[in-house]
């Protein structure tokens, strides 16, 4: 009936379910070709709901009376290995999946480790003593900078970066560099706060003592301040990381391919959805409980010089 409902120009000539055997099915053909006058063709499927979803999309197309004979076998064993299975190994489904991790990552290391260099570069200025009107246009600079990709949201600095900024200045590039470029613009706000609060963290004195053997305080900054400062928010990098990580499902909105936009693919062609997003989700859960255990195990690591333990 629902059939009915969505192709009312067909004509649905019946339905028969709950097969196992080969012979079984042209027992059935042979029995409805004998019995119901008009049938030009007979769709068999399986494969429970994912199945008859396939022959609703063929009926559609050929829009010719059919008698669809599908197997009403429940989302169980059978079914997840006759749709999501298949079309994850026997039809290359798991190139997808590996080049959306591929994706994923480039994504979020990239991202990261140009929003350390600008998060950096900005919270060195803003704790540079404000002497000098230089110092303060700067400090004004990285205060919009920053208040500006804090306040919008991810999935938007895509949409503007990608369908506003390039056809403005009339670059051509693809929705991966683009997404690697505004992931990395938007960790450099964050990373910029929490390198500021790091190197303000630092006992003043170290810098004092720079000075005062005669390093300059670029110098000091670089060699004393921050070493110390990152070793201090080095748990607030991860975290940053591992948002970066999640964040990435948005890039399908400039066309780039990551884990969400594989297995939505696979989901999509498979006629099966629970699968596929559960292996999704469990992927994204085993990325960062790996990027949580390398991040305890540098922080140990880096404990060892501390002489305050």
């Amino acid at each position: 009936e629902e059939v009915k409902k969505e192709y009312p120009q067909l004509e649905i000539a019946g339905v028969h379910g709950s097969f196992d055997e080969t012979a079984e099915v042209e027992k059935i053909i042979e029995n409805v070709m004998t019995n119901i006058e008009g049938i030009t063709g007979i769709l068999v499927v399986s494969g429970g709901q994912a199945g008859v979803g396939k022959a609703f999309e063929k009926l559609k197309l050929d829009k010719r009376p059919y008698v669809v004979i599908y197997d009403q076998t429940p989302k169980n064993e059978k079914a997840l290995k006759d749709n999501t299975v298949d079309f994850l190994i026997d039809q290359n489904g798991y190139v997808r999946v590996v080049e959306g991790l591929q994706n994923t990552l480039l994504i979020a290391v990239l991202g990261l480790l140009i929003g350390i260099v600008i998060g950096t570069l900005i919270a060195t200025v803003r704790v540079v003593p404000k002497y000098k009107l230089l110092p303060r246009v700067l400090n004004g600079f990285c205060s919009f900078y920053v208040a500006l990709f804090r306040g919008s949201p991810m999935v938007v600095q895509l949409l503007v970066g990608y369908y506003v900024l390039l056809p403005l200045l009339g670059v051509r590039t693809s929705g991966l560099n683009v997404a690697i470029a505004v992931f990395g613009l938007n960790s450099g706000a964050y990373i910029s706060e929490i390198m500021r609060s790091g190197i303000q963290s630092v006992d003043p004195g170290q810098m004092e003592a720079g000075r005062a053997v005669g390093l300059s305080f670029s110098a000091s900054m670089c060699k004393i301040v921050i070493p110390q400062a990152v070793k201090n928010i080095l748990p607030t990098l991860g975290n940053e990381f591992i948002a970066l990580i999640k964040e990435t499902s948005v890039v399908s909105f400039v066309g780039a391919a990551d884990l969400y936009v594989a297995f939505s693919y696979i989901a999509s062609n498979s006629y099966e959805y629970m699968v596929p997003y559960l292996v999704m989700a469990m992927i994204y859960i085993v990325l960062v409980l790996i990027i949580t255990l390398l991040i305890k195990l540098l922080e140990r690591s880096l404990r060892k010089s501390d002489r305050r333990n």
